[in-house]
């Protein structure tokens, strides 16, 4: 398509992930005009090539395809319906309108329903949070989980597409609704990953182990994942630069324990997480990168001078693996379960984590053994040499040297309980448990 014949776009919050997102589509030859309440914030998108405009309302008058991507629901509610100049008013008839804040399910339900009832039904909305960082968004290479009606999506592909990997919009079935609930499933992992980067490598630190070391050998082990490659490098300089502030995955967390409760699902890792960021908020963290939640594991802590032997640095490497795979266990199943408790494809739901952020070793390998189990499938212990009691062995070595030295392994000690409690499900727990048998503490509930 030539530049010339490129539609016109309007693009509401230019965040740090909405700025990567307007300016690659300026790049790839779109006229697009910003709005965002920051003015340095709409210097910076002119001087990249972009138009602005200073109300929602004069930004999406006389475009086809509006973008949201704002932070949080209360923020949309405000650009599209509220104050002088709501861009609701302005909305040319049959415009597209992609919501790609993460937001919760009943939020973009009640928004389709609010459009509906203000005899604005021609919106073809579409509910499509996108995942994968700011990079990623001025590249053009984001993680897109969009639903919505046939019409709806039809008429946005291109421009999904053009904002998305080749191989990463994911479109969901089940309508307006259903992309929110996929990115939820996906937050689940980033949310107990993001903390337990910091609690591992707290961890370590506490016993005296190089950090770089342990980073190197974390990934490229079977405890590697994708948040912890991306929030280690941080942690080692200092928490530079400011790439994902705690804020943000307290948002995040939220949206995910209060639709559980909406749902009656329980969350207890991800509800264990939110607890710590909520700390680390109290603490003046809330603006930081949330790298620096490790200083929740490390503060008041003696340094340690002793070098380690090699020996005694494998030992201790080995209980920060045995942590971390213990803890990456649990939050694949609680956002597996969570997954067929909302009627997600679990298919569809296994090739986006294993390509996103919440990404790790543990989730491609134990997943499908435990998506086999939520379908009804024996599963066999020992598959790949590994049961659960392992893990849990592992697990709790980890734990037990927290406690020897007096520190706090929030995610760990949550991890052990719900092991433990798979362990009671079973009918004989003296024989070999499958990995997946730990999904049997959510499924059950």
């Amino acid at each position: 398509m030539a530049a010339s014949d490129k539609p016109s776009i309007a693009f509401i919050g230019l965040g740090a992930m909405g700025f990567g997102m307007a300016t690659h589509l300026v790049k790839q030859g779109y006229p697009v005009t910003g709005f965002d309440v920051w003015p340095p914030t709409l210097e910076r998108f002119r001087a990249a090539g972009g138009s602005t405009a200073i109300t929602p309302a004069e930004t999406v008058r006389g475009h086809q395809y509006v973008v949201c991507m704002v932070a949080t629901a209360a923020q949309a509610q405000a650009v599209l319906f509220e104050g002088e100049s709501p861009a609701l008013d302005a909305m040319s008839e049959g415009v597209s309108l992609l919501l790609c804040s993460t937001v919760p399910c009943a939020y973009v339900q009640s928004l389709e329903a609010e459009l509906a009832g203000k005899g604005r039904g021609d919106v073809l909305l579409i509910d499509c949070p996108v995942s994968g960082g700011a990079q990623r968004a001025a590249e053009g290479t984001l993680s897109i989980m969009a639903g919505g009606s046939d019409q709806a999506i039809e008429k946005g592909r291109a421009l999904l597409q053009e904002l998305a990997d080749t191989s990463k919009l994911y479109i969901v079935n089940g309508g307006i609704g259903a992309g929110s609930n996929m990115k939820m499933v996906h937050q689940v992992l980033a949310a107990v990953k993001i903390l337990a980067t910091s609690e591992a490598m707290g961890f370590a630190q506490r016993m005296g182990l190089d950090l770089s070391y342990t980073y190197d050998h974390i990934q490229n082990s079977d405890a590697a994942a994708w948040m912890f490659g991306h929030r280690g490098p941080r942690i080692l300089s200092d928490f530079q630069p400011i790439a994902s502030a705690t804020n943000i995955i307290i948002k995040d967390a939220g949206i995910i324990t209060s639709e559980a409760l909406r749902l009656g699902y329980s969350t207890p890792m991800t509800g264990t997480a939110e607890q710590v960021y909520f700390q680390g908020v109290g603490r003046g963290y809330g603006a930081d990168d949330d790298s620096s939640l490790i200083r929740l594991y490390t503060e008041g802590a003696q340094e340690l001078t002793s070098p380690l032997a090699e020996d005694e640095k494998e030992k201790k490497l080995a209980l920060v693996k045995g942590l971390l795979r213990g803890i990456y266990l649990c939050g694949t199943a609680e956002s597996l379960v969570f997954a067929r408790k909302c009627q997600l494809d679990l298919d569809q739901v296994y090739d986006l984590c294993c390509n996103a952020a919440g990404g790790s070793k543990v989730f491609e390998t134990i997943g499908p053994e435990i998506i086999s189990l939520l379908r009804g499938e024996q599963a066999s212990a020992g598959d790949g040499g590994e049961i659960l009691q392992d893990i849990t062995s592992r697990l709790r070595e980890a734990v037990a040297e927290a406690q020897r030295l007096r520190m706090p392994l929030y995610l760990g000690a949550e991890a052990s309980s719900l092991i433990r409690l798979a362990s009671q499900h079973a009918s004989d727990s003296t024989k070999p448990l499958s990995r997946a048998s730990i999904a049997m503490v959510w499924a059950a509930r």
